[in-house]
């Protein structure tokens, strides 16, 4: 999270466009988004050329000897942000304006790869070179603060702030999920460099990278020494859908900057028959919008089949279903309402989990969660796409503190359950012995079916009442009777100074 001095960075920068004349907040996002991008770009090319250098290969900077833009050859090195940020503001607006732009628009050599898609109608607005100015050397302080706290991913937190003060931010169920969660069910689903891993309704590919990053950490040889395995990694694993052409950009920048070259993602309505996905991927980490209902002309008829209803919540559900194969795994962020609902289709959805596939996991997250954006109460389902069954027992946990406050600041607090979950999911044996008054435990799937599959932790959680002793009546009326008579000689003393 922010720290309270970079918020008031963020404010004064998004200050600065706005009284530049540019007002429209998507706006704003999109040009600091640029921005941040050729900031890291720089950052990113001087990373790999110190690993290279250590691990002994080759490395070609993107900012060779030479560049061609247009019809220009230019020095790569004037590209950087590291060399034009100490330019006049004339000198430097020229720079950013008729060569780096261009430069990154034109950057993915794959004319079909997302980046160039998503670049490709990409618009230099800032109009000024004394306010662009002004933007870069705001950014460098925002950076240089950043570079102190060391474990902070400034770009996934300012994306979140700036989001944040979109006003359309929430509408149609566009909640931006925070990337602890993200982390907590990347780490629940350890992807493996075989996954082929999609989010149907991506965003900024937060999920996207976050998995990425897990397999940098944990599977780094495997993926940077099998050179099967790194262009699977780079052009193959990653596959990501949405239907805001924003996102879409930030989405394809965010992922190329975290070392994935050729993410596939692209502009789908994931519902409708324009998705042909089936049987694909074998893992599906998303957080798809819950909120309003859809015309269900427009929904796939596959979809309709498991369950026929037009709120998005549950199509999506049944729509991972459809796109996982046997033995894909999901962790998918639902509302509350899909664990209870007892209308025909939310009972369809669940049966279709519990009874033709393994549901593994319910955890249940409290509703501080998504502040200062919405304060709706959500779990997260963790499942094996089998089309035959195998839920033998099913795990649930009541998170009660995610390591913030559950307020619209969200300050940090040391209460954490997230390490517990995923401790506890990955070694689930002992939970059998667990009563049902503890924070986790184990429920058997008949007992769930029993209860019209109902998959809220409250239906099966036990609640120890404390007797509480209460003195007599007699001895509460006596103390009654005693306060009574101190107010009344209070009343006196009061009206003996009158």
């Amino acid at each position: 999270m922010l720290t309270g001095e970079l918020r008031n960075k963020i404010d004064r920068l998004w200050e600065t466009f706005w009284t530049g004349g540019i007002t429209n907040p998507l706006d704003v996002v999109e040009q600091m988004t640029y921005l941040m991008f050729i900031h890291d770009l720089d950052e990113t090319d001087t990373l790999r050329a110190k690993e290279s250098a250590m691990l002994g290969l080759p490395h070609k900077s993107l900012f060779a000897s030479e560049v061609e833009i247009g019809d220009r050859r230019v020095a790569g090195e004037q590209l950087k942000w590291s060399r034009f940020h100490d330019f006049p503001a004339g000198q430097m607006y020229q720079v950013v304006q008729e060569l780096v732009f261009p430069f990154i628009k034109n950057l993915h050599t794959d004319k079909d790869s997302a980046y160039a898609k998503y670049m490709g109608d990409a618009i230099f607005k800032i109009p000024t070179p004394l306010m662009l100015e002004k933007i870069v050397t705001a950014m460098d302080e925002i950076y240089a603060q950043a570079d102190a706290l060391h474990d902070t991913d400034v770009r996934g937190d300012i994306y979140e702030y700036l989001l944040s003060k979109i006003a359309t931010a929430g509408v149609n169920g566009q909640f931006r999920t925070p990337r602890h969660i993200i982390q907590m069910m990347v780490d629940l689903v350890a992807p493996t460099p075989d996954d082929v891993i999609c989010d149907p309704a991506c965003g900024t590919a937060g999920f996207l990278v976050a998995a990425g990053e897990y397999l940098k950490e944990h599977h780094k040889e495997e993926i940077f020494f099998d050179r099967q395995k790194k262009d699977h990694y780079m052009n193959h694993m990653f596959h990501g859908f949405d239907m805001d052409r924003t996102m879409l950009r930030i989405g394809a920048m965010n992922m190329m900057t975290h070392g994935i070259d050729n993410p596939f993602i692209e502009y789908r309505d994931s519902l409708s028959d324009q998705n042909p996905d089936r049987d694909k991927y074998t893992l599906i980490l998303a957080n798809p919008p819950f909120k309003g209902s859809l015309d269900a002309d427009i929904v796939s008829t596959d979809l309709l089949k498991i369950c026929k209803t037009k709120k998005t919540e549950l199509l999506f559900l049944a729509l991972f279903l459809r796109m996982l194969k046997v033995g894909g795994r999901g962790a998918v962020i639902v509302p509350d309402g899909v664990l209870f609902g007892s209308s025909k289709a939310h009972k369809d959805i669940r049966r279709e989990l519990v009874e033709n596939n393994r549901l593994e996991a319910v955890i249940s997250m409290p509703s501080g969660v998504f502040k200062p954006y919405a304060g709706v109460s959500t779990a997260v389902l963790v499942f094996t796409k089998t089309g035959h069954g195998g839920t033998d027992q099913v795990w649930f946990y009541d998170m009660k503190a995610d390591g913030f406050s559950l307020d619209d600041k969200r300050t940090p607090v040391k209460e954490n359950d997230i390490p517990d979950i995923v401790a506890r999911f990955h070694d689930r044996t002992p939970e059998k012995d667990r009563p049902r008054t503890a924070q986790s435990f184990l429920v058997p799937k008949q007992e769930i079916a029993d209860n019209g599959y109902d998959l809220s932790i409250n239906k099966y959680k036990q609640v120890e009442y404390t007797p509480v002793e209460y003195p007599p009546t007699s001895e509460i009326l006596a103390d009654l009777r005693k306060l009574e008579e101190e107010i009344a000689r209070g009343l006196e003393e009061l009206e003996g100074m009158l």
